[in-house]
């Protein structure tokens, strides 16, 4: 009888192996399962970008507003009506020297 249920034991082994470690088995098709949900979680992401660019592409064949701003942000472009104004600001070093009157000078400025 131990014999028999040894022999049993070993049969059931042998037929599990396919079944846990085969190529087709649990361990297989679980890796296989973690590898699409992965794939379609990239390829939504991937679908919200296409989508983007989409809306992207109609509205600059379609508008002139996107053009516009985008030749605004990217070139610098300007409306004919616009003024161009640029704000130039005097570094630290030069500030903190400017305050104090140099030696020798009376602090006016004289125009020739």
């Amino acid at each position: 009888m131990r014999f028999l249920f040894a022999v049993l034991f070993v049969l059931s082994l042998v037929i599990q192996y396919p079944l846990w470690w085969g190529e087709g088995g649990w361990l297989r098709v679980r890796q296989l399962e973690k590898t699409v949900a992965d794939r379609q979680a990239v390829n939504s992401a991937l679908k919200a970008r296409n989508n983007a660019l989409a809306a992207e592409v109609a509205d600059l064949q379609d508008g002139s507003r996107a053009i516009e701003e985008r030749a605004r942000m990217e070139q610098g472009m300007l409306h004919e009506e616009e003024i161009f104004v640029r704000l130039l600001t005097r570094p630290e070093a030069q500030t903190q020297h400017s305050d104090t009157p140099q030696a020798g000078s009376s602090g006016e400025v004289t125009g020739n």
